[in-house]
């Protein structure tokens, strides 16, 4: 006999706000509405917002399968300045100027990057060495060795750029840092980039359109937290 669903069972859809790790909000609602079982489906960056599907109670044995759905984002990077972590969160590495470009010549250089590519992880990453984040290496001024891997670029476009500022949507694979688009697309554009907002807008057939913010859900009562939950038979949908 196949074990019961409970009405705890589910995926909740966020709209995570900026500075909160995926962590930070997965602990945020297991302590808060006192459940056994949280995980999230594809981190985010703090700096990040947008969509992110919590897994709750039996769940979370799905969450591998949601997590490997393609991704969309809508981000901004900024030409002419260079960061150790490829985002606006790190450090300044380098200053360039920024050569004269229309949204024309930006499309045409991002158009380079579609298809296979293979990513070096930034050293500024949760990606673990030998059980270690990257980024406790790099506080410590150590940088490793990374192997690539292989991502695909469905679509990336830039539908506006005000000089220093470009804002593109990006179609990719799981496991895409488009910190790393921006930093390889300043580097062929010749003088260096970094993100400096990411929205993630699309996950599989999740959409940003029903993520709720979580300063909303954290107001729920347990009813209400109960009717937000999309049931256990529900999510084969979304697979």
């Amino acid at each position: 006999m196949k074990e019961p669903f409970g009405p705890l069972d589910g995926a909740l859809v966020i709209d995570k706000p900026a500075e909160w790790t995926s962590h930070d909000v997965v602990a945020k609602i297991r302590g808060h509405f006192r459940l056994e079982k949280v995980g999230h489906c594809g981190t985010l960056d703090p700096m990040a917002t947008g969509l992110l599907i919590l897994v709750v109670g039996k769940a979370t044995k799905l969450s591998e399968r949601l997590m490997a759905a393609d991704k969309v984002y809508d981000g901004t990077l900024r030409l002419g300045e260079t960061t150790d972590s490829y985002d606006a969160d790190g450090e300044i590495t380098e200053t360039r100027p920024v050569p004269q470009l229309t949204l024309e010549e930006l499309n045409a250089a991002a158009a380079k990057f579609l298809g296979d590519l293979l990513q070096v992880p930034p050293m500024v990453s949760a990606k673990k060495i030998d059980g270690v984040p990257l980024y406790k290496l790099a506080r410590k001024g150590q940088e490793v060795y990374r192997e690539a891997r292989p991502v695909h670029i469905y679509s990336y476009r830039f539908d506006e750029y005000e000089d220093p500022f470009a804002y593109f949507r990006v179609s990719c694979t799981k496991g895409t840092y488009v910190r790393s688009l921006a930093h390889d697309l300043g580097q062929a554009l010749g003088c260096g980039a970094h993100l400096t907002a990411l929205r993630r807008v699309a996950s599989g057939k999740f959409d940003i359109a029903d993520a709720m913010p979580l300063e909303e859900v954290l107001q729920f009562s347990k009813e209400e937290l109960i009717a937000s939950v999309i049931p256990m038979l529900d999510l084969k949908r979304y697979e």
